[in-house]
């Protein structure tokens, strides 16, 4: 029950800013920034060194791009590149507070669970609910590519 509880207290690390390794989604919330103003184009935004311009874009690193990569070429549709960073992160933090499989297991397929539901099909229309093979194989992957690839 200890181990549930370590593995809990993760998300408000991550929450607070806290960071436990530099490889890890660190800075995630600095990246991610307010959409310009109604009617205003990204090209009369001031550049991106000016710290006052703000864009709702996800930037990601290239290490973080490598991640998501690797989730599409799998199979694996999150729901969008925002989900499957936290979700990432989520299995980083996990494995760095030394979390056993089952629980990293435990935590991450109901987060999995719950993307992978709201996740679209291509044409825009609401997906059929996931099979529990499809959940399994999704939070597999995630858990794999993450530990490979982002921890």
């Amino acid at each position: 029950m200890a181990g549930l509880a370590g593995l809990l207290a993760i998300p408000a690390t991550w929450l607070t800013g806290c960071s436990l390794g530099d490889d890890m989604i660190a800075g995630m919330g600095s990246e991610v920034e307010t959409a310009p103003p109604h009617g205003m184009s990204t090209a009369q935004l001031p550049g991106p060194d000016d710290h006052h311009s703000k864009s709702n874009a996800l930037v990601v690193t290239p290490h973080q791009q490598s991640y998501l990569n690797a989730l599409h070429a799998a199979g694996v549709a999150p729901s969008s590149d925002l989900s499957a960073l936290s979700i990432g992160s989520y299995v980083c933090q996990a494995r760095a507070a030394k979390q056993t499989d089952q629980a990293v297991w435990d935590f991450i397929a109901p987060l999995v669970r719950n993307d992978v539901e709201d996740s679209d099909d291509t044409d825009g229309a609401r997906a059929q609910t996931p099979s529990a093979g499809d959940v399994h194989s999704a939070t597999a992957d995630y858990i794999r590519i993450a530990t490979e690839r982002l921890c």
